[in-house]
C-alpha cells in the first residue's frame, strides 16, 4: 500500500470512528431516557462525550482528501449539506445534553440531532458509493457501525456509573446488553449478506479466501463472534447486578469493536470491501 493511500484511509477510517462514536452513543443514551430511569448525571455527561465526538468528527470532515487513491468515489457536490449535518448534529447534541442534565427527556432535541447525524451518514455513503445502490448498502454499514461502537462506548460509562452509584437501577444497563447483543448480532448477518452478494465485484464468500482473508477472518472472529459474546455475558452478569463483571466484560468488548471497526472501514476505502 502507498503512502498516499495510507493516508486518505487513515483519514476516513477515522472519519467513520469518530462519527460512529458520536452518533451511536448519543442514539444510545437518548433511547434510555425515553425508556429507563437512567441518571440524569450520566445522561448529561454521555450526551457532551458525544457532542465532543462530534466536533472530531466535523473537524476531520473538514480535512478530508479527495479519495483518488482509495476504492470509492470522489465529489464534492454533497460536501457542506454533510458538514452542515454533522455541524447540527453537535449542536444539538450539546443542547440535549443540558437539558438531559437537568432531568429533562430532550425528545425533540435529541431526535433531531440522530436524524442529522443519519443524515451525514447516507450524505457520505451516498458520495463516496457513486450515487449508486452500493450506496445504499454503505449507509447500512455505517448505521450498523455507529450503532455497535458508539454504543459499546455508551456502555462501557454507563457500567462505569454503577460503580460509583451502585443503588441505581439495573435496567438501564440490562436493557445496554440487550440492544448491543441485537446490533452485533446484526452485523454479524450483514457479514455473511456481504459476503454472499460479493461486494464489489467478487464471487460469494471469495473475501474469505482472497488476498485480505486474514482481515476478514479477524473480522469475523475477533470483531463479530467474540464480542457478541462477551455482551451476552455482560447482560446475564447485569442481571444479577455483578456490576464490576459487568463493567471488565465491556471493556474488552468495546476494544475489540473499536478495532473491528478500524479494519472494517478499512477494508470498504481501501478494497471497496463490505464485511
Amino acid at each position: 500500500m502507498e503512502t498516499q493511500q495510507i493516508i486518505q484511509s487513515l483519514s476516513y477510517v477515522t472519519w467513520v470512528l469518530l462519527g460512529g462514536l458520536a452518533l451511536g452513543s448519543f442514539a444510545l443514551i437518548w433511547l434510555l431516557r425515553q425508556t429507563t430511569d437512567a441518571t440524569a448525571g450520566f445522561l448529561g455527561f454521555s450526551a457532551f462525550l458525544a457532542g465532543i465526538s462530534g466536533l472530531g468528527w466535523l473537524a476531520v470532515e473538514w480535512g478530508l482528501p479527495q479519495p483518488s487513491e482509495l476504492a470509492i468515489e470522489g465529489g464534492t457536490a454533497l460536501d457542506e449539506p454533510r458538514r452542515a449535518a454533522i455541524s447540527l448534529f453537535v449542536v444539538l447534541a450539546f443542547a440535549a445534553g443540558l437539558r438531559l442534565r437537568r432531568g429533562d427527556r430532550a425528545t425533540w432535541l435529541g431526535a433531531g440531532a440522530i436524524v442529522a447525524g443519519l443524515a451525514a451518514c447516507f450524505l457520505g455513503a451516498w458520495t463516496w458509493g457513486g450515487s449508486e445502490p452500493i450506496g445504499v448498502s454503505m449507509f447500512v454499514q455505517l448505521v450498523a457501525l455507529a450503532a455497535v461502537t458508539g454504543g459499546s462506548m455508551a456502555a462501557v460509562v454507563l457500567a462505569h456509573w454503577y460503580l460509583v452509584t451502585p443503588k441505581i437501577s439495573e435496567r438501564p444497563l440490562v436493557l445496554t446488553t440487550q440492544l448491543l447483543s441485537v446490533a452485533l448480532a446484526i452485523q454479524l448477518l450483514l457479514f455473511g449478506v456481504w459476503l454472499a452478494a460479493g461486494i464489489p465485484d467478487l464471487e460469494p464468500f471469495e473475501a474469505l479466501t482472497g488476498e485480505v482473508m486474514l482481515f476478514v477472518w479477524l473480522r469475523l472472529i475477533v470483531g463479530l463472534v467474540f464480542p457478541l459474546l462477551l455482551t451476552v455475558m455482560a447482560y446475564r452478569t447485569a442481571l444479577t447486578r455483578s456490576m464490576e463483571s459487568a463493567t471488565g466484560l465491556l471493556y474488552i468488548e468495546f476494544a475489540l469493536v473499536m478495532a473491528s471497526t478500524i479494519v472494517a472501514t478499512g477494508l470498504l476505502f481501501g478494497e471497496g470491501l463490505l464485511v
